[in-house]
């Protein structure tokens, strides 16, 4: 429940972000120096002239949108090959496991960058760069979940009444193991807001000047003046996110076993 009431928090500041603050996040502001805080700007400006606050807001809207759609990638090209590999087993497991062994031989950040660096700036280049970072995750997790399955005996009464494999994937196996699929999603979630601040921060991940965490993170820790207003709240708005998403997370890896008990 803490995780989730910082969630609803982030969405709320996500959905209000342009209505409760009277200043526009973008508009810049010529010859502008940054300003501590003010009665006017209550975290300061930042050396555009934009108010800090304003940006924290409207950060939260690309970032979790950055989150959830680096997650949806993962899951769009993890999941069929991770039930692929459980489910047929043979050479097609073999070359879905080696893929993804290799893809884990690298630590995410290293391979984000690797997959970034010759596509320059951009959204489209942190979604698909930590999209890839995320599929190992998902096929391994959906692989061992299938593998569980395929042997049950609703799935051999199935096969036995005559259901193709496509049938049987999508309508027996995968429905009983969404909820580690759940679970894995929303932590990952959290993973990729953090793995795509590390690549807006070394100048990899969004253009500059938009209004992302990890970008601000980047133009405060590189401004003296700003360190104690963008940066510190801009990192401390990514860590919240990502307590908040391990948080809920982990509560509904509790939720969803049916081997916790209370």
């Amino acid at each position: 429940m803490a995780g989730l009431a910082i969630l609803a928090g982030f969405v709320g500041l996500w959905a209000a972000a342009g209505v409760l603050s009277p200043y526009d996040s973008d508009a810049i502001v010529a010859g502008a120096d940054p300003e501590g805080p003010t009665s006017r700007h209550w975290l300061g400006t930042d050396y555009a002239g934009r108010d800090i606050l304003t940006r924290i807001g409207a950060g939260a809207r690309v970032s979790l949108l950055i989150g959830t759609a680096c997650v949806a990638f993962s899951m769009a090209a993890g999941v069929p090959l991770g039930a692929a590999a459980g489910y047929f087993g043979g050479w097609v497991d073999l070359a879905v496991s080696r893929v993804v062994d290799v893809l884990l031989s690298f630590p995410s950040v290293l391979l984000a960058i690797a997959i970034a660096a010759p596509m320059g700036a951009g959204m489209k280049t942190v979604i698909l760069a930590v999209g890839v970072v995320g599929v190992p995750q998902f096929a391994r997790q959906v692989r061992a979940s299938v593998l569980a399955l395929r042997e049950q005996e609703f799935v051999l009464a199935s096969r036995a009444l005559g259901a193709g494999h496509g049938r049987i994937l999508f309508r027996e196996i995968l429905p009983n193991a969404l909820g580690p699929i759940i679970v894995l999603a929303t932590l990952g979630v959290g993973s990729s807001i953090l793995t795509a601040a590390g690549l807006s921060f070394l100048g990899l991940g969004v253009e500059p000047g938009t209004a992302e965490w990890g970008r601000m993170l980047h133009d405060g820790y590189h401004d003296a003046r700003l360190r104690g207003t963008l940066a510190l709240f801009s990192g401390l708005a990514i860590s919240l996110a990502v307590l908040g998403f391990n948080l809920f997370g982990d509560g509904l890896r509790d939720a969803l076993d049916p081997k916790m008990t209370k």
